[in-house]
């Protein structure tokens, strides 16, 4: 076992900010490399070190490599007691963002994922993101007595992620919403300045040495009126869960604004539309089924279809641009769109770990269309869509 294989977090105590004595030290390497004879370190563990040290034993056991099965390294093998002590004990002995990155490696490693489909596991784990993408993917296969236990996990992610996102993006949006309705009669301290001073520069005077506006341009202010129209087509291939939450999350913030038209597409080889479901992102992410081809060209068909006002619409596409379908009219369907006036954003991922493995010459054919593909944090969708609504340019991470 490399020190990579157990969470970089988990050997880390309470005053990892103080300097560490040589026996601390120790300590922290040791349970870093786990205990075998070439740990070196000649240290042993007792109390909450020693059991902490058997709960990451049990995952982690004698490879780095994920087996299963009678292979499996690790020490809670299929029983679901034992996993359901071995979830209190992680719970007990390390922070919450160790305990995700623990569950996610006990799933992947040890092929846990059917002990999920139990009520009493479910009620035991730590609910984020991830977990809600693998309960998502084994939604057909979930038994009845434990849906409603799944839902609700899921519903207190979906909560959570309400709470964090809702007010900022709704503040944002709204602010865009006003200042993209253009009025030409504003009052004075409705009006937009910069653009007023571009649009009367035929007008300066050198001798005075200032512009002389002979037409005012504002912002609008807000109505109930629906000004834009946000279309969100989702690929709900495997690679892409984190991305269907934190998008039907967003899905209901923005089917919530009076001044925004929202519709959220889903889509492997088939599209599905649950826009009627916008009300509820439980409802939205339940409707889904992650896994299968993808068919881009299809579900923008789809989409394309919908678009009653090209100039007030825009298009967020959320794929890897993995394409199973036809590549060259994929690719006319965003040219057309654009055209058309359509503001087409194409985001690799929604979520906080980066891009995820896409293709790289479709990522570059979209851009060549004006319609460059990058990976979006949650926390700068807000900014993405205000930038979309007002037609200015994306503010495309450096990452990208």
């Amino acid at each position: 076992m490399t020190p990579a294989a157990r969470p970089a977090d988990a050997a880390r105590p309470a005053d990892a900010g103080r300097p560490a004595d040589p026996d601390e030290r120790l300590r922290r390497w040791r349970l870093v490399f786990g205990g075998d004879a070439a740990d070196g370190t000649g240290c042993g563990l007792v109390g909450q070190d020693a059991a902490m040290d058997g709960a990451l034993t049990a995952l982690y056991g004698k490879g780095d490599k994920p087996q299963s099965g009678r292979d499996r390294s690790a020490g809670l093998g299929a029983s679901a007691p034992s996993v359901a002590r071995w979830l209190g004990d992680i719970r007990t002995y390390f922070p919450s963002s160790v305990v995700q990155v623990m569950q996610r490696d006990a799933i992947d490693r040890l092929g846990l994922s059917t002990l999920l489909l139990e009520p009493e596991m479910l009620a035991a784990v730590e609910a984020d993101v991830h977990l809600v993408g693998t309960l998502l993917s084994l939604n057909k296969a979930m038994p009845d007595t434990t849906r409603e236990t799944a839902r609700a996990v899921v519903r207190k992610v979906v909560e959570d992620l309400e709470k964090r996102l809702a007010t900022r993006t709704r503040a944002t949006l709204t602010g865009a919403l006003d200042r993209s309705a253009r009025i030409t009669r504003p009052r004075h301290h409705d009006i937009d300045w910069n653009r007023t001073i571009a649009a009367n520069l035929q007008h300066y005077l050198p001798e005075y040495r200032t512009i002389v506006p002979e037409r005012l341009i504002g912002y609008g202010r807000a109505s109930q009126s629906v000004k834009k129209e946000v279309v969100l087509c989702i690929d709900q291939s495997g690679s892409m869960a984190a991305s269907v939450v934190y998008a039907s999350v967003f899905g209901a913030v923005l089917a919530s604004m009076r001044s925004l038209a929202t519709r959220l597409v889903v889509f492997d080889t088939a599209v599905v539309d649950l826009t009627d479901q916008l009300d509820d992102p439980v409802d939205v992410l339940f409707g889904t089924q992650l896994g299968g081809g993808t068919d881009i060209n299809r579900a923008l068909a789809y989409c394309q279809s919908q678009i009653t006002r090209p100039a007030d619409t825009v298009v967020v596409l959320i794929s890897d641009l993995y394409e199973g379908g036809i590549r060259d009219e994929m690719l006319k369907r965003v040219a057309a769109m654009k055209a058309s006036g359509v503001q087409f954003v194409t985001l690799l991922a929604l979520s906080d770990e980066g891009a995820p493995a896409y293709d790289r010459e479709h990522a570059a054919a979209l851009a060549a269309l004006g319609a460059p593909a990058f990976a979006c944090t949650p926390d700068l969708f807000p900014e993405v869509m205000a930038a979309a609504i007002e037609k200015r340019p994306l503010p495309i991470p450096d990452t990208a």
